[in-house]
């Protein structure tokens, strides 16, 4: 498939669309592992193209459960996606982070009670790939720079337990997950985190903070938490706009962790185990 751009954005709760962004073209794209959550939508922006795909879908149908986060990074890879910036609502749980503060995390914690496939690898593929560092910290660390730039509240560095949803936390939960020393609490970036690891991609997450989780004191009305989302999302768009020119122009250079990933002989796999993995190890 032909390449389209090395830069791909993946958009969470409130986040379908980005904004003032010029859509060239929507894309199709069949996977070995279904369809991915929508037509991957690709975008200009001063003259610099990417990628971006809404993580629940068009008009948001998807449950964090019922995302296809194999199929998502398989299709954004095989359009030539090397940068995934994963934008994301999360729950607040230390006092320092309040609503609409933008953390940019660099830890995982997988809280899911196994509904969702997690790996590209299995029948007949045996592979490992470590996420001792889940997050491309170049990438990170270019991520905070722009938010600086454009004066947006966040902070570096922190661990996202991911749950599996839908309900939200119950206050022992939280506190429990605060007793691990977990940052922000959300339900979409494990295994996706993960699968661009497998994929070989650079990683990094934008985790909005909408809300305290249930663990504080503290009343939060619904038409709260939704003006929170409102400002994230104008802030999420800015900074995909801002940020993507500038990544563009100056593509940070990282270690590909799949890169020794596979343990099978190539001997012994089938024509299409064969092309799904020169799809990831490109």
């Amino acid at each position: 498939m032909k390449e389209l751009s090395k830069i791909g954005v993946i958009g969470g709760s409130g986040v379908y669309n980005l904004g003032s962004v010029k859509v060239i073209a929507e894309h199709k794209v069949d996977t070995p592992y279904g369809n991915p959550s929508s037509e991957i939508i690709e975008g200009e922006i001063d003259g610099h193209r990417v990628l971006f795909l809404p993580r629940h879908g068009k008009g948001h149908t998807l449950l964090p459960s019922e995302v296809n986060y194999r199929a998502n990074i398989y299709a954004l890879k095989s359009l030539g996606v090397q940068y995934t910036i994963s934008i994301s609502a999360v729950g607040s749980l230390k006092e320092e982070y309040p609503p609409t503060t933008f953390v940019l995390v660099d830890q995982f914690i997988d809280w899911t009670k196994g509904k969702r496939e997690r790996t590209f690898f299995g029948n007949g593929i045996v592979g490992h790939v470590s996420t001792a560092l889940p997050v491309e910290v170049s990438l990170q660390k270019f991520l905070a720079n722009c938010c600086n730039e454009l004066e947006i509240a966040h902070s570096v560095g922190g661990s996202y337990i991911c749950i599996e949803g839908p309900q939200f936390s119950s206050k022992a939960e939280s506190n429990i997950y605060r007793s691990f020393g977990a940052d922000v609490i959300g339900m979409t970036n494990v295994p996706e985190a993960y699968l661009a690891k497998e994929a070989g991609m650079a990683f990094a997450t934008v985790a909005m903070v909408t809300d305290y989780d249930c663990w504080k004191e503290e009343h939060c009305t619904l038409e709260e938490i939704m003006g929170y989302m409102k400002k994230n999302n104008e802030a999420a768009k800015k900074l995909i706009e801002y940020a993507i020119p500038k990544l563009s122009k100056n593509l940070p250079s990282f270690v590909k962790e799949n890169t020794n990933a596979i343990m099978s002989s190539m001997d012994n796999l089938s024509s299409e185990q064969k092309i799904i993995i020169s799809q990831l190890l490109r």
